[in-house]
């Protein structure tokens, strides 16, 4: 062995030019006429982690994990859903008249936050853990957007009402 004292360019060595095969700057691989893979025949076992069954080998979780992920930001849908309700009640009360239509408009406005709900949980399945690889531990993001519309439905049945919107334009011309 070289003395480990000297620098490392003291102990290069410099390898004689007939010394089997040997080329500068060209990697002797294996032996002629032998398939490449000859060197790596272990037999393959199956990890469960690749592609196409990767989804399949991973344990599912159960339903109360995901309902209570779900449920995690639920105060933002809940807050919008109520004040849509209050909203929604001044302007039945408001119209005087048979509650029916009225109840079904409300029902058919629960309906589509619940679908834009879905839509939200959707995207962001798509985009958050398909695409950027991301773990969801909430469902804050579809909760609020869900909320915001809900306050928007309460706005519009304000906005129907004439003695809110007269009561608005007078508060509005003090200023």
């Amino acid at each position: 062995m070289a003395d480990q004292t000297q620098s490392w360019a003291e102990r290069t060595v410099e390898t004689p030019p007939q010394h089997g095969g040997f080329h500068r700057g060209v990697a002797q691989v294996g032996q002629r006429g032998e398939p490449p893979t000859a060197a790596f025949d272990a037999p393959h076992e199956t990890t469960g982690t690749g592609w196409p069954d990767a989804m399949e080998s991973q344990p599912r979780l159960p339903v109360g994990h995901h309902l209570a992920q779900l449920r995690r930001g639920g105060e933002w849908s809940g807050a919008g859903g109520l004040f849509a309700f209050v909203c929604w009640g001044i302007w039945a009360i408001s119209a005087r008249g048979n509650l029916t239509s009225p109840v079904l408009a409300f029902l058919l406005s629960l309906f589509v936050a619940v679908g834009l709900f879905a839509l939200c949980r959707m995207v962001g399945r798509v985009v958050l853990e398909r695409q950027l690889h991301r773990v969801r531990r909430t469902a804050r993001g579809s909760h609020l957007v869900t909320g915001a519309f809900l306050v928007a439905v309460g706005v519009a049945y304000l906005q129907q009402t004439e003695w809110v919107v007269s009561a608005w334009n007078w508060a509005s011309g003090l200023w």
